[in-house]
């Protein structure tokens, strides 16, 4: 084989590579995860100590965060929600990954887009699942993405929240 040859078979072979990494790209970005209306979430763990009971620390851990009015419960009930407190749309779901890493997502169905329907990870499957139409979404790996039901039919995944630690050490998630 000549040097010819075996440089354009390279270049063949790092074409086919780039081309499907950007394929893979294009196909992860098509998740619809902006479909509930964006609202203020703003959970402040003031403390390590806050944190340490109310957040999540391992892998698979997941904690829900509902900043209850009138016709909602609080959940925790006794986390030290303040005034500029929020919870998003339908409150948030905060887990740790398989990886440790830790990340937040609304709890609102993204095919009901109603706060009312607020999914609920599964104890036996490790899914979130809506209560209404039963789409299921992966919220230990894939950033929320649906892996069954009409979300997974449509391209709908969980809408994501950040969670970051501040200069002074205080947990933060927000949108």
């Amino acid at each position: 084989m000549t040097v010819v040859t075996r440089t354009l078979r390279r270049i063949a072979a790092l074409t086919l590579t780039l081309a499907a990494i950007v394929a893979g790209s294009v196909a992860c970005s098509s998740i619809d995860d902006t479909r509930i209306p964006r609202v203020p979430v703003n959970i402040v763990f003031q403390t390590i100590g806050v944190w340490d009971r109310y957040g999540v620390g391992g892998a698979m851990e997941y904690r829900y965060f509902v900043k209850g009015s009138a016709n909602q419960s609080t959940e925790p009930s006794d986390f030290p929600y303040t005034a500029a407190s929020a919870t998003g749309f339908g409150g948030v779901l905060l887990a740790c990954d398989y990886y440790g890493n830790t990340v937040a997502y609304d709890m609102c169905c993204p095919v009901e887009c109603n706060p009312q329907y607020k999914v609920r990870v599964d104890y036996e499957t490790n899914m979130a699942v809506c209560p209404k139409c039963h789409s299921t979404y992966s919220v230990f790996e894939n950033y929320g993405r649906s892996t069954g039901g009409t979300a997974a039919e449509r391209g709908y995944g969980l809408t994501v929240y950040r969670v970051a630690t501040t200069a002074t050490g205080q947990r933060v998630i927000t949108n």
